[in-house]
């Protein structure tokens, strides 16, 4: 297992911990979160093309939805939910963060997950009772391998015993990831002998977003990166398929609220390195 500090300017922000080994689920990573006791009061989440389980334990985490409505406990995010979190409270806690991608989220959550994009629930909305079971088992283990370990069992055994997804559809998110976001969605259902209509609605209706919004979202996630590496927003932009820097720019607002030059600074975006393997790695959604 690797760990490590994330730091921030006015101090250290959360011990962070990682699984030495893939998980045995392609679309599947995992990191564990420990707070520090200075989380900020006020948390700017960045868009990503994964659906994320905050699984909390050993304290709590509450905060007020795009909405309004108090949600406590462990959260669901879906794919490209971007806000400030307003009302943070926190208690100290450890998390175990899961990124799933919409494919495999489809059969750990069910037909809920097309229900996620953009938007926040609580875990126990989509597992009742399962939630609560859930956690306890983390809180009750001694070490976060153990915990990475049972947690990859556990989404094991969900997807063996859930539907999958169309292999068609499948087959379109992957091409999308490899591809960085960049083809064209007209190639994309002419390679499967669809229609775009045809694919756009398989795609909607089983994974929770357009095949449109689900390329923006994986391109943007590259280009986000890229910037926090050190590129330069032009050379960001050339590389990642984008019409020029204004486009780049546009689209890093729209999806932070940030410019290029200041979501960099951005908590959840600096501690990707030592969580996800970002920038340096080549680990994809």
């Amino acid at each position: 297992m690797r760990s490590g500090v994330a730091h921030r300017g006015d101090g250290l922000l959360w011990d962070i911990a990682c699984p030495r080994q893939s998980s045995r689920l392609p679309g599947v990573t995992m990191a564990g979160f420990g707070d520090r006791g200075i989380t900020p009061p006020q948390l700017r989440l960045i868009p990503h093309p994964a659906v994320t389980l905050l699984l909390v334990f050993g304290g709590t985490i509450t905060l007020a939805d795009p909405a309004g409505r108090q949600c406590r406990g462990s959260f669901v995010l879906g794919p490209g939910f971007g806000e400030v979190v307003r009302g943070l409270r926190v208690e100290a806690f450890d998390c175990l963060q899961v990124r799933l991608s919409p494919v495999v989220a489809h059969a750990v959550l069910g037909p809920g997950a097309a229900d996620l994009d953009h938007s926040i629930v609580t875990l126990d909305e989509l597992l009742g009772r399962e939630s609560i079971r859930l956690c306890e088992q983390l809180d009750g283990l001694p070490s976060w391998s153990d915990r990475f370990a049972w947690t990859d069992a556990w989404l094991a055994q969900r997807c063996a015993a859930a539907s999958r997804v169309h292999p068609e559809v499948a087959w379109a998110w992957h091409r999308m990831v490899t591809g960085r976001g960049m083809g064209r969605i007209e190639q994309l259902a002419a390679e499967l002998g669809w229609s775009r209509k045809r694919l756009w609605s398989r795609f909607h209706s089983q994974l929770g977003l357009s095949p449109k919004r689900a390329a923006k979202l994986i391109r943007f996630d590259h280009a986000v990166h890229g910037l926090v590496a050190g590129r330069p927003p032009a050379a960001v932009a050339a590389e990642g398929g984008y019409t020029d820097q204004s486009h780049l720019h546009r689209d890093v607002m729209a999806y932070t609220g940030s410019t290029p030059a200041t979501v960099i600074n951005e908590p959840f975006l600096a501690v990707d390195d030592l969580a996800w393997g970002w920038p340096s790695s080549s680990r994809r959604p």
